[in-house]
């Protein structure tokens, strides 16, 4: 049995780096079927989700797009602002109207570079976001592609 690890922000990140990030923070509203940003796009940005749903996809070639994760309040949208070659890995389309948090992640990545604690704290929230994701379409993928399923009984 495997120990849940915090992905919305109020539990993983230390009151002053939520915070500090906080601060440069720009709200923004999404109406529902926009798509926030599409996958091979170049991210720029990330958003943290205050109200509404937003769905992370991945393209199939011939089909639909597939739904890897419904994301809500205090969840990160998007994570591949933070590596190089600063390149969406899926997509994401609000479901509902959205309310979030935006992030400009030029302007992040250069407070983390210059306060390590900061940079340390966001890195593994962004991490430990990841990890949780890769499960997540991990199980989705087996569910709809392999002969069996997943197996998961989750």
């Amino acid at each position: 049995m495997s120990i849940p690890t915090p992905t919305r922000i109020s539990e993983a990140l230390p009151a002053d780096c939520r915070s500090r990030l906080m601060e440069r923070a720009r709200e923004v509203n999404f109406a529902e079927g926009t798509r926030l940003f599409r996958e091979g796009g170049h991210a720029d940005r990330f958003w943290i989700v205050r109200s509404g749903t937003v769905t992370l996809d991945v393209h199939v070639p011939g089909r639909r797009a597939a739904v890897i994760d419904n994301l809500g309040a205090g969840q990160l949208v998007g994570c591949s602002w933070l590596f190089r070659p600063y390149c969406w890995r899926l997509g994401a389309e609000a479901m509902t109207p959205v309310r979030a948090y935006e992030f400009d992640a030029e302007r992040v990545r250069a407070l983390m570079d210059a306060d390590a604690a900061f940079g340390s704290a966001l890195g593994h929230w962004v991490g430990q976001v990841l990890a949780n994701r890769l499960q997540a379409a991990r199980v989705r993928l087996l569910d709809l592609y392999a002969p069996y399923g997943s197996g998961s009984f989750l």
